[in-house]
């Protein structure tokens, strides 16, 4: 197959919400845009109004079509049944990609190309973890099951993409030096979002936004957001933005320290939306693999503060003063006071902004994707299959 000739990509992904769906989305838009047929089969349990709202978006583009199968999180034995009503409908499709997100979507994409290979059918088959059971502990007897079955699929699968390289370090350092073909190739967002977004001279001082759970570090937040006031005696102000399962025990938190009126709380909106309304956007989490939302911010033109996790200082640069501690609310206090207090912060701190888009734009990380697929479908493995 020449480069030239339109590809038909399915992408396969357990749950359409956050940053995999964010991923997949652009995939889609932009290598429809260069002529492919693109396709997504996804869970059809989760998600809800804003997520139906997002697919209504893209399913013209999908000329593959929409495929949602229940699909849990955790391998029952209802799978199967939903794996083999998939693989006819796969088959029908005759992709030439296969691309699984995530660990439940990276078994689902490797079981289904396998079973269309074992019957000569020319597929590539991809799998990019995107964190997932990378987060998992291998001294703990469920991290060493979730691992080992990572290391086994690696026979199912031809190559695996990395977002960052924080992952691919980390999946060498769990599961192993990968056996087949694999790639680092950085998320990236769209060059609409490449435009600064104004804020008022008013607005609060601080944005976390976000889910509400104590991975993405919210409490942390809090914590450092009172050790900021302490320190530069005299109030602050800041916004909350998002949903999750944790957030009356943060509204309790900031009840209990007198916070109520100066950190307010909204409920999820569009980023962009989010960054008009604060100076300063703060990512504390205590784990990540690639957020998008440190991508959008820097896009927009806002100062960013975030934790040193995942592949964020690839974002920000290794010794970005920008970066804190993960976990600690002193260290994270402390940036924070100075990004407040030293003119021109944002400008001296944050990535130039020609360097950051030539790296995290969705262009670069689509042609980057689409040259890794033609290698695989011209290597001698796929070179005999129909």
């Amino acid at each position: 197959m020449t480069e030239s000739a339109p590809l038909r990509i399915l992408h396969c992904f357990r749950s359409p919400v956050g940053g995999i769906f964010r991923h997949v989305r652009d995939l889609v838009e932009e290598h429809r845009a260069l002529g492919h047929e693109v396709g997504i089969l996804c869970d059809s349990s989760t998600g809800g109004a804003h997520e139906d709202r997002l697919f209504d978006s893209i399913r013209p583009q999908l000329s593959l079509g929409l495929i949602r199968i229940p699909m849990r999180r955790a391998i029952v034995p209802s799978d199967l049944v939903a794996i083999y009503k998939s693989y006819k409908h796969i088959r029908s499709l005759q992709p030439d990609i296969l691309h699984g997100h995530g660990a439940k979507g990276g078994a689902i994409a490797r079981l289904i190309g396998s079973a269309l290979r074992v019957n000569r059918y020319r597929v590539a088959r991809l799998y990019s973890p995107h964190g997932g059971s990378l987060h998992f502990d291998r001294n703990t007897l469920s991290g060493q099951v979730v691992l080992r079955l990572e290391r086994f699929q690696e026979h199912f699968g031809d190559a695996l993409v990395f977002v960052c390289d924080y992952e691919r370090r980390a999946y060498e350092r769990k599961v192993g030096k990968p056996r087949k073909i694999s790639r680092v190739i950085y998320n990236g967002i769209r060059d609409a979002e490449f435009e600064s977004v104004e804020t008022e001279p008013a607005a609060p001082n601080f944005l976390y936004i976000g889910m509400l759970r104590d991975l993405k570090g919210p409490d942390v937040f809090i914590d450092a957001f009172a050790r900021t006031e302490r320190a530069v005696g005299r109030p602050l102000s800041a916004l909350m933005v998002g949903d999750g399962p944790d957030r009356d025990r943060y509204a309790a938190m900031m009840a209990e320290r007198g916070l109520a009126r100066r950190i307010l709380m909204r409920p999820a909106m569009p980023a962009r939306e989010a960054f008009a309304l604060a100076k300063v956007v703060v990512v504390p989490s205590r784990a990540e693999a690639m957020p998008y939302i440190v991508l959008e911010a820097l896009a927009a033109g806002k100062a960013v503060i975030a934790s040193r996790v995942g592949g964020i200082p690839e974002v920000l640069g290794h010794a970005s003063a920008a970066l804190a501690q993960p976990g600690d609310a002193e260290d994270l206090s402390r940036v924070m006071r100075e990004a407040i207090a030293t003119p021109d912060w944002r400008e001296h701190v944050m990535p130039k902004p020609d360097a950051f888009k030539a790296v995290f734009s969705a262009s670069v990380m689509a042609r980057e994707m689409l040259g890794l697929y033609h290698n695989l479908l011209g290597s001698d493995a796929l070179a005999d299959r129909r």
